[in-house]
């Protein structure tokens, strides 16, 4: 399914002086739609449609520190704290009193995860494509399987070196992840991974959204993480069998504090699931939402 962008309207909010764009379509029960690592709003090019089509309003925000989302000096401005906030303010500038869902991938589900625990009135269901409920990875660092996939997150904690590779060569680096991470040949063309170069450009944006990272091993992080409260609404994970970043094991969430998971594995997809398999992914959606 095509995303027809003359259907989307641009739009802006303002949460604690922090400016935030997202695009929003279509009508109906509200769907919040979270990306990760190194993307931006156009990650769910392929999902947007299906929802529209399927009756459903949607809201994408390009994440704070990304593309055209004000870029907060200082690690602290990207702790989950103020990340789960940003999707509350989204939530109330949309003038929906709760979501029906929020759908996170990689950072997005990590927010996505932690925004359920700390904001159940404000949704109805969980959507989670590939990306582990934070204290489940921080647990996953004991092992040395998990350690050497994550190695890039401990390189992300060095200053300004991780922006220097991120840069170097015309951004080489993030754009082999989005080219050439996910398994299905094709599945990022060269015209949509223009609109990735574009938003990694914009002043601050790597530096930004690497300190995604920096904030997410702060104590005071970390140790907000050991107290996420349970998760009882529904959720649903949605699983790349081949994700090269994360562990297989990390997607069976721990049912004494998730009682109501389902886990749905898609075997020929990576990382980016939702680019390899979208049909498959848009019909997993589909039918949890209804």
């Amino acid at each position: 399914m095509t995303l027809d962008e003359s259907k989307l309207s641009h739009r802006f909010t303002e949460r604690s002086g922090v400016r935030l764009h997202y695009v929003e379509a279509g009508e109906g029960p509200l769907v919040v739609l979270l990306h990760g690592f190194p993307e931006l709003w156009y990650s769910w090019r392929h999902q947007i449609p299906a929802l529209v089509e399927a009756g459903y309003r949607v809201i994408a925000p390009d994440m704070r520190g990304y593309n055209l989302s004000d870029k907060p000096r200082g690690v602290a401005a990207y702790g989950l704290g103020e990340l789960t906030a940003d999707v509350a303010a989204l939530i109330e500038a949309s003038g929906a009193e709760r979501a029906a869902a929020v759908v996170g991938h990689d950072w997005g589900a990590a927010v996505a995860w932690t925004f359920a625990a700390r904001y159940p009135a404000l949704l109805d269901r969980l959507v989670v494509l590939n990306g582990a409920r934070p204290e489940r990875l921080l647990a996953a660092f004991r092992t040395a399987r998990q350690l050497r996939k994550s190695w890039y997150m401990f390189f992300f904690q060095l200053p300004k070196l991780p922006e220097l590779l991120a840069r170097r060569k015309d951004y080489a680096w993030l754009r082999a992840a989005v080219k050439h991470e996910p398994q299905r040949p094709g599945a990022t063309s060269d015209e949509e991974l223009a609109r990735y170069v574009e938003a990694w450009s914009q002043p601050g944006a790597l530096t930004a959204t690497i300190n995604y990272y920096r904030a997410g091993f702060r104590p005071s992080n970390l140790r907000g993480l050991a107290r996420t409260p349970r998760v009882d609404a529904p959720v649903l994970v949605i699983w790349g069998e081949h994700d090269r970043f994360l562990g297989p094991e990390l997607a069976e969430p721990d049912p004494e504090v998730v009682p109501n998971a389902r886990v749905a594995r898609v075997p020929d997809a990576g990382h980016f699931v939702h680019y390899d398999r979208p049909e498959r992914v848009n019909q997993l959606l589909l039918e949890f939402l209804r």
